[in-house]
């Protein structure tokens, strides 16, 4: 236990001295709180010898109302020190955890970890800041409150006070087991939480599915059965710890009569007095309160250990490397602005992308066309660094992207996914993210540019209206174009479109077309899409199919021959979608 403690305390870095303040009014008020069962014993002892007066009553009665007092305001001090000491250590772990996650490579959000990371956050630092930072000073008040009370004991009667501490000594195997059963058991506890929250994430998102498809039933048994399993998990886990607990008290109740029975027989042969006899009666049954109140504690701490490996797992993912130091040239002559030089590159064990070489010169547009799962958007996040290659290099206008801070590197490029997020906060600051320093008119301008201003000020508030999360509010071809604002707002060099325009309807279409437009004037654009007009007029086309380039040219030249892209665009015309059959 003394080991968990130690490592709480070694969590509060800069904050530690609060907490040393803290154990400071926590052995004040150890003390104070067993000086009125001295007092007592002090007046039990005049009364027993005759020599208690109205006066030294009135002392006593004084001298435990301000013990009583003082143990109040040590109780306060100690609770300020070490609650705040909790929250400040946690405001700043949750800035270094968005910190670590900011670095993270894009596959560990894509492996199942949001859940994980969502119950670190708001289940186990939580539980650690709110209920072991604020119960530090009442344990190691139990400990000093307990070395007070053997000492006293001792000082007592020496048979008595070592019967006490052998009490104290059998009931640490208790402790030992108790603490190992716990330990076990909260890891199982919080590992059932974070499946909880990945849960109900996976049925908050899916809802819309689950109610299409009238699987809402389904998905609330599934949701049920997770709710029942954790239900049943902390049942199992207070199962598992109130043997131990029961045991403990067995021992401290056992030892607390066997002392009352060895002061009963001390007592018979003449070697303590009558009243220390009754002292002893009064004394007995506080003895061992402070331990149990201790171990009563004990289980926070196991829970707090299981919180805090969770919370450390996260903090140990291997961040991407950001330690470059070349900078990008502002124009690099007779070098391409984006060049894949034999590039490798697999989601775990699977390669997905086969030593591939392409270059793009300086204001062309490349297209990416080709089945889905070919490698087309993975070569999009290759570019913007969102993975590093397995093999060979990503170059922006000649410098490996892996040696450029990513900082800078992400100040040169602008992404328009399929699948837009926009954050619950106001239009305008969605738009601003593009240029936080930019001015209001910058701001309506690029709207304006984007097409969005119009819906926009249809809006409650206008620009200040605070849309749902992940823009719920509106429409997907209205948050396209937000997120094309923001783009054209940032004004990067380098713009990447992945399927911008997949999922709209024609109207959207329409607008958000005049918007790519405004946002591609004088950019290098990478463009992945499907749709024929898209990609007709760019300067180059690459087909990608698993994993490599298949075919390349502009549109006039790959029509020529008959291949994958003539096919391409024969279904197209013919309306019925591009499949995989177009690369058999």
């Amino acid at each position: 236990m003394i080991t968990l403690m130690k490592r709480i305390i070694d969590t509060t870095g800069r904050y530690s001295h609060r907490v040393m303040a803290a154990f400071v009014f926590a052995f004040l008020k150890a003390m104070l709180s067993k000086a009125p069962v001295m007092i007592a014993f002090v007046g039990l002892s005049d009364w027993f010898h005759g020599t208690l007066t109205e006066a030294t009553c009135l002392w006593f009665g004084s001298a435990v109302l301000v013990c009583i007092l003082l143990q109040a305001l040590c109780q306060n001090m100690a609770d300020r020190l070490q609650s705040a000491a909790g929250f400040m250590v946690f405001a700043e772990k949750r800035m270094e955890l968005g910190k670590h996650l900011r670095k993270m490579p894009m596959g560990y959000f894509t492996e199942g970890n949001i859940g994980k990371i969502s119950s670190v956050l708001s289940s186990d630092m939580v539980f650690i800041e709110e209920n072991c930072m604020t119960a530090l000073a009442d344990m190691m008040s139990d400990i000093f409150a307990e070395i007070v009370m053997l000492v006293f004991m001792l000082f007592f009667n020496l048979y008595l006070g070592i019967a006490a501490l052998a009490v104290v000594l059998i009931g640490i195997p208790v402790t030992k087991g108790m603490e190992k059963e716990a330990l076990r058991d909260s890891a199982s506890r919080q590992e059932q939480s974070e499946n909880l929250t990945e849960a109900v994430l996976d049925f908050a998102e899916g809802i819309g599915i689950s109610k299409t498809y009238n699987l809402l039933g389904e998905k609330s048994k599934e949701l049920s059965g997770n709710f029942k399993e954790m239900c049943e998990t902390s049942l199992n886990f207070e199962r598992q710890h109130s043997p131990w607990q029961r045991g403990l008290n067995l021992v401290y109740g056992l030892g607390a009569a066997l002392i009352v029975a060895l002061s009963m027989i001390l007592y018979s042969y003449g070697m303590i007095e009558p009243m220390y006899v009754v002292g002893m009666m009064l004394f007995v049954f506080d003895l061992f309160g402070p331990l149990k109140a201790l171990y009563g504690q004990g289980t926070r701490l196991t829970v707090m250990n299981s919180c805090m490996n969770r919370t450390e797992e996260v903090f140990a993912e291997a961040e991407m490397p950001d330690t470059g130091e070349a900078h990008l040239p502002a124009a690099a002559e007779g070098v391409p602005e984006i060049e894949f030089s034999n590039v490798s590159f697999g989601y775990g064990e699977k390669e997905v992308l086969h030593n591939m070489s392409f270059s793009l010169p300086k204001n062309q547009m490349l297209a990416l066309v080709g089945p889905s799962g070919g490698g087309k958007s993975t070569i999009a996040n290759l570019v913007t660094r969102f993975w590093d290659v397995g093999s060979g290099a990503v170059k922006v206008r000649g410098k490996d992207v892996r040696e450029v801070p990513l900082s800078e590197l992400m100040n040169q490029m602008s992404v328009v996914f399929q699948r837009t997020y926009l954050f619950r906060d106001t239009v305008y600051n969605n738009i601003s993210m593009g240029r936080p320093d930019a001015a209001r008119e910058e701001v309506i301008k690029a709207a304006k540019a984007a097409r969005c201003y119009d819906f926009i000020m249809k809006l409650p508030e206008g620009f200040d209206t605070v849309i749902g999360e992940g823009g719920a509010s509106l429409s997907g071809g209205e948050r396209q174009r937000i997120s094309i604002a923001r783009c054209i707002l940032k004004d990067a060099p380098i713009v990447i479109l992945d399927e911008a325009t997949a999922s709209v309807d024609a109207d959207n279409e329409t607008y958000i077309q005049q918007a790519i437009t405004e946002l591609v004037k004088g950019k290098t654009l990478i463009v992945i899409a499907h749709r024929l007009h898209t990609i007709r007029n760019a300067d180059e086309i690459l087909v990608i199919s698993d994993g490599r380039v298949a075919e390349r040219g502009n549109h006039e030249t790959l029509m020529e021959k008959q291949g994958i892209y003539r096919r391409f665009v024969s279904v197209r015309q013919n309306s019925a979608g591009w499949n995989r059959q177009a690369s058999s």
